[in-house]
């Protein structure tokens, strides 16, 4: 990969004028003046100073807390990456997340310049003007400017403090939102006060500042001061606050200047079937007949020692380091999970490529040279999201330190679920193993799920379908309900590497012997995937494909949320405090039993994508795959008659024994995220933990780009669905079927609501197709006159549901584009399973 020529002279001149500073935002100091010669030697400023020798020499003053950077080499590019060393925590920025670049120091006139160039855009060919002209197109960035406090020969010295100790990871951007992603609600009233960098407050560290012969790590300690005006939480979220003084945030942030890896690096071409991810730039020297944007796939660099061999040693293995700070049951889960890839690599023909161990006492994870899996605690939200993020070269997409960041205690929501699906506590002593046992095990998936981000993975949400053939996927826990009215969940989650890994693993990092086709080997390994029947779908296809879904189990969407239900009613019908241990207030069975009430809630979604749905491939021209494909008929009804029964007061009552089983929460045991929303009160609301439930079933039934893709297929299909026949069925099993007694009765006006509310949202929903919108107009009017016809007969229970629901019409036709109805209460968070899944790919965020 040739490297770009140094800017342009025009751009050095234009350099010379300008005084390189932070920017405004980030609260940082402006770099010292630039226009000051140096007053003395590299001898006489660092005399007495500690010099730590290595990649980049720096010196550091104890007495002043100044760190002096001796340089050398110019217009030598490095790699320069910048990360949080401790996070926020309640779900803001986290410790572990990468930040990449290149750069390098210039010197322009008196000043020097810390330079980033811009890879994004490259001539890559041999031709020096076209490079040229490549890199003159396109602005580079002045990370910093120095003004040299000494000079000697070929070495300057530079005050590299002001460098270090400023907002290098933009906090201030994200201190000042009210909530962080992932925590459910939040406050009302007005944003909260900005924070902003106090340089006072904030200094070298020099215990993580070290050097070594390919890379040079300084830390800092970085205070923000400003937020909330009281000392209380501003953050909408439990009792914990954002710090111990909420206007004092301190954190550290670290930064990295590390030698560029030595040449011999492959870049592979990218395929949309790989399941890799891409790493891509615009190349302005390729021919017209080559694409401009030119794909390659992230991963790292592994080579057999024999390449010529069918098994062979790495010249070097990768090799991950488990956090120590895991609590000692979880650390041996995540090496043990992550592992798991081992088997991949050794599909591949390599033999201990892949180490996972734990990372060696006063090793600092920081390290550029560690693949790390991080074990982070965080207050207020136990259903902690993970991610997997890379440190890349952004010259060629090679992975040079993944990092993994774990949410602590996620484990406890698995816990959780057993708790509820076993009920263990029947006596004083239960046993608790098996609870602990399927923890666990989600935790060994956990590990090789974010392991697999960092190896250069996408999700495929298509896996559980094929006998959950990779662990890429988003894993529900496989509930068997047996003979004897016993749960078995002893097989929950898969105990090794699926299928699907190993053949990407195969396409991704297999190494070719000198004189092998790549291409066609590439292909024939793809062939070999396809023929074996694997389906790679990523994040975006969880909104249309069938097959394609989070948290869901088995291969027939439709009849596992049939069986799924059984298994929920089983629970429900059978819950008790035998799912809480002695002494526990009765009033927590709550958070028990919600996650039992919202078992189904993934395999819904699930399920919704049949009706209406597409099956489709990533399919390239020439290997055989059908491109699109419109869901059988049958198969789409099938699916509306489970989804309706989701939704049916007999799916969604309580048991009055359990009702009487619930009192308010008592003092010291505040409501939690499991808690669901009330609206009578303090007291334990069965209506609405029914409406809560109902509502994102219909949400989805009543989903605009759904009704739209029904209208379309059946216009090309005369025997598909339709959007009209599927609301039509759904009122007939809704405001339409008979009003039962008592407490189911009141369900059935709930979900009845519930509807109402989601097809006016439809009907007036502005960035709905004109069609659906009028296909929705058409099923609201004719409603409204059943309901009209059915007033004279009707009880007076149902006469005031008829009238509020004709109320509710009647302010949606006073203005369509302004209605809005009133929010269906909003059910706990689930993923994982709580919030929605975050998984982090270099700079790629999926959910």
């Amino acid at each position: 990969m040739k490297h770009f020529l140094l800017f342009s002279a025009t751009l050095l001149a234009t350099a010379q004028l300008a005084v390189a500073q932070a920017p405004a935002s980030t609260g940082a100091p402006a770099s010292p003046r630039t226009d000051a010669k140096p007053a003395a030697s590299l001898g006489t400023i660092t005399q007495g100073l500690k010099k730590y020798d290595g990649y980049f020499p720096f010196y550091y003053d104890d007495k002043t807390g100044k760190v002096y950077l001796e340089v050398s080499r110019f217009d030598q590019e490095f790699l320069y990456f910048s990360s949080l060393t401790n996070g926020v925590g309640l779900g803001g920025p986290e410790r572990g997340g990468a930040s990449s670049a290149i750069a390098k120091f210039v010197k322009v006139g008196p000043k020097v310049m810390l330079l980033e160039p811009n890879y994004a855009y490259r001539a890559s060919g041999k031709n020096p003007d076209e490079q040229r002209a490549a890199e003159s197109a396109f602005a580079k960035s002045v990370i910093w400017g120095f003004a040299p406090v000494a000079v000697e020969g070929d070495k300057v010295l530079l005050d590299l403090t002001p460098f270090l100790v400023r907002d290098s990871q933009k906090l201030t951007d994200q201190l000042g939102r009210r909530n962080f992603a992932g925590l459910r609600g939040g406050a009302s009233g007005p944003a909260p006060a900005p924070y902003r960098f106090d340089e006072t407050r904030s200094a070298v560290y020099p215990d993580n500042t070290k050097n070594f012969p390919k890379n040079t790590e300084f830390e800092a300690l970085v205070t923000f001061v400003g937020g909330p005006s009281s000392g209380g939480n501003d953050f909408g979220f439990g009792s914990a606050g954002l710090a111990p003084d909420p206007n004092a945030v301190t954190v550290r942030m670290h930064q990295s200047f590390v030698e560029l890896p030595p040449p011999g690096f492959e870049m592979r071409p990218f395929d949309p079937r790989s399941g890799f991810n891409p790493f891509t730039y615009q190349d302005f020297s390729v021919p017209m007949t080559e694409p401009l944007e030119q794909r390659s796939i992230r991963r790292h660099r592994l080579e057999k020692k024999n390449p010529g061999a069918k098994i062979s040693d790495p010249v070097a293995p990768i090799v991950y380091y488990v956090d120590r700070g895991a609590p000692p049951d979880i650390k041996r889960a995540l090496i043990e999970g992550g592992s798991w890839w081992n088997q991949a690599f050794e599909a591949a023909g390599y033999r201990n490529a892949f180490i996972v161990k734990e990372l060696p006492e006063g090793a600092d994870p920081m390290d550029i040279r560690y693949n790390v899996v991080n074990w982070v605690d965080r207050a207020g939200n136990p259903r902690a999201f993970s991610f997997g993020s890379s440190y890349i070269d952004p010259r060629t997409g090679e992975i040079i330190k993944g990092v993994v960041t774990l949410g602590s205690d996620r484990h406890r929501q698995d816990y959780l679920l057993a708790e509820g699906l076993l009920q263990p506590y029947k006596t004083d002593h239960p046993d608790t193993k098996p609870l602990q046992e399927l923890a666990l095990a989600r935790v060994r998936q956990l590990s090789a799920h974010e392991i697999g981000h960092t190896l250069g993975l996408f999700h495929n949400f298509a896996a559980s379908v094929r006998d959950r053939s990779s662990v890429m996927d988003y894993p529900f826990p496989r509930i068997v309900l047996k003979a004897d009215g016993t749960l078995d969940v002893s097989k929950a989650y898969d105990t090794g590497i699926g299928s699907w890994d190993k053949r990407a693993i195969l396409w991704g990092y297999q190494d070719f012997p000198k004189g092998t086709n790549e291409a066609a080997g590439l292909a024939a390994i793809m062939k070999e995937t396809l023929a074996q029947g694997h389906l790679f779908a990523y994040d975006p296809t969880i909104s249309l494909h069938p097959l394609s879904s989070q948290w869901d189990d088995g291969s027939d969407p439709v009849a596992q949320l049939t069986q799924l239900m059984a298994v929920r009613r089983h629970v429900l019908d059978t819950f008790s405090a035998n799912a809480l241990p002695t002494g526990a207030p009765l009033a927590t069975l709550e958070d028990v039993l919600v996650p039992m009430y919202l078992l189904h809630r993934y395999q819904v979604a699930a399920t919704a994508k049949t009706l209406g749905g597409l099956y489709f491939t990533p399919a390239v021209k020439g290997d055989g795959q059908v491109p699109t494909r419109l869901v059988a008929p049958a198969e789409q009804w099938k699916a509306l008659n489970a989804l309706l029964a989701t939704i049916s007061p007999a799916a969604l009552v309580l048991p009055e024994k359990l009702l009487t089983q619930l009192p308010p929460r008592p003092a010291g045991y505040s409501a939690t995220v499991e808690t669901p929303g009330s609206r009578t009160g303090i007291a334990f609301d069965p209506l609405a933990v029914a409406e809560a439930a109902a509502a994102p079933t219909l949400a989805v039934l009543l989903n605009p780009e759904r009704a739209a893709r029904l209208i379309e297929y059946q216009a090309r299909d005369a025997e598909q669905p339709g959007f009209l026949p599927v609301v039509d069925k759904l009122l007939a099993q809704t405001w339409k079927a008979p009003l039962a007694a008592g407490y189911p009765g009141e369900v059935q006006i709930v979900v009845n609501n519930v509807t109402l509310k989601y097809l006016l949202q439809l009907a007036a929903d502005a960035n709905a197709s004109e069609t659906v919108r009028g296909q929705g107009l058409l099923a609201v009017d004719n409603l409204k006159q059943w309901m009209t016809n059915q007033l004279p007969s009707a009880t007076p229970r149902q006469k005031a549901s008829l009238l509020f629901g004709l109320a509710q019409i009647r302010k949606f036709e006073d203005d369509p584009n302004k209605f809005t109805p009133a929010p269906a209460l909003d059910m706990p968070p689930g993923a994982p399973i709580g919030m929605p899944g975050l998984d982090f790919l270099g700079d790629e965020v999926t959910y």
